[in-house]
């Protein structure tokens, strides 16, 4: 079903809300020409402004603009509940699929996994117990930072063996962070190596894989689903007890590859960043879709860059406001879990282009200490994920 068909059923289900529509946009029609022209339209307006009754069907384009507003949420959410999934016979085919931008994308088959690389894929990632994917959908958020600062926070546990994997193909920027710039990747028999920054943390990038950090990578979809494919597949994870995955922001091709891939394995879920003004949330609130539409589960929503501390007067401002209520008010309304709020701390930013530990470099930092009880709550849901699990087997 798309939104025209939606909004159709709907007209005839809840005329009253058309109305209600209706009325609204005329008066903000009236309050335009008053503004523009003054106290005689006031006659105009009382005499021409009048709604249809219930019955009648609106025709008014201002009325379906605002009714579609209301309604594209709930739109989502049905969309979201009747697909049928990537790996159903009936991907691309079923009446919930109408509309829906890959729909011939699934009914081509082309989301489908082969059985026997699924089956290689399985055995690859047999060591790896948990894994969690960081995504969101705007660009400069600080994805790739909160990926490697909860990939320190995990490993600061040295029973705990983790791993890094970036698979922003166009702009890897884990390299640079980690400290492991210039670094290359070394194959053996088993596959390729992870590049260590510590015992405990191994970390894979494609900006491994190029002569120099200033390179571009210009590559079609299919080359970077390949080369995904490749890091999972080739690359000698061994034991694992968290696989950390940045991606690039979106929900495009390394985004469906990830999530078709790694459904063989043990996936725990996603960790979604955002930032607290709406220009950001608009986005973000598409990946929770895209995460509800290809059944990867959520584990919560980071609002980063949420205030600024001013380290001499103490004082709090608010560098990108929450207009409409920042990542707060969207978890509310979206049904998702808030797992923290991040301020800012111009450490954070000097910490990366040094490829060192943030954590480790400003311990007494508020950003610290958020971070580190986000990083908690991620290892609670994973450790209540598995213990799930266990008990299902």
């Amino acid at each position: 079903m798309n939104l025209k068909m939606f909004l159709k059923e709907h007209r005839q289900k809840k005329p009253h809300v058309f109305q209600d529509a209706c009325k609204i946009s005329c008066t903000m029609k009236c309050e335009t020409r008053r503004e523009k022209q003054g106290s005689q339209m006031r006659a105009w307006c009382h005499s021409s402004c009048v709604c249809p009754d219930d019955s009648t069907d609106i025709n008014h384009d201002a009325a379906d603009i605002f009714v579609e507003e209301i309604f594209r949420e709930e739109l989502r959410r049905e969309l979201t509940l009747n697909c049928p999934g990537t790996s159903s016979a009936q991907a691309g085919r079923a009446a919930a699929c109408q509309g829906c931008p890959n729909q011939k994308l699934c009914a081509a088959g082309a989301a489908a996994t082969d059985p026997a690389e699924a089956a290689e894929l399985r055995e690859r990632l047999r060591g790896v117990k948990h894994i969690v994917v960081v995504l969101s959908g705007k660009g400069g958020v600080g994805k790739s930072t909160f990926s490697a600062l909860l990939a320190h926070g995990l490993a600061a546990d040295e029973s705990k063996q983790v791993a890094l994997l970036d698979i922003d193909i166009c702009g890897p920027s884990i390299p640079k962070m980690m400290g492991l710039e210039g670094e290359q990747v070394h194959q053996s028999g088993s596959g390729w190596s992870p590049v260590y920054v510590e015992e405990n943390l191994g970390v894979m990038s494609v900006g491994f894989l190029l002569s120099s950090p200033d390179d571009a990578v210009i590559w079609r979809g299919p080359k970077k689903n390949g080369l995904i494919k490749q890091f999972l597949r080739d690359v000698d994870w061994g034991e694992v007890d968290y696989l950390i995955v940045d991606t690039p922001p979106g929900t495009s091709d390394e985004h469906l590859s990830i999530v078709q891939y790694l459904s063989a394995s043990n996936i725990d879920g996603a960790v979604i960043i955002t930032t607290p003004q709406e220009v950001s949330l608009q986005d973000v609130r598409k990946e929770i879709n895209f995460c509800h539409k290809v059944k990867l589960p959520i584990i919560g929503v980071v609002e980063n860059m949420s205030g600024f501390v001013c380290p001499n007067c103490k004082k709090e401002s608010q560098i990108f406001p929450p207009t409409t209520g920042g990542a707060e008010k969207m978890c509310q309304n979206l049904n998702v879990s808030l797992l923290g709020k991040v301020p800012l701390d111009p450490q954070i930013g000097k910490s990366c282009d040094k490829g060192q530990s943030f954590l480790s470099e400003a311990p007494e930092s508020p950003a610290t200490s958020s971070y580190r009880n986000i990083i908690q709550r991620v290892q609670e849901y994973c450790d209540q994920h598995h213990f799930q699990e266990e008990k299902i087997i």
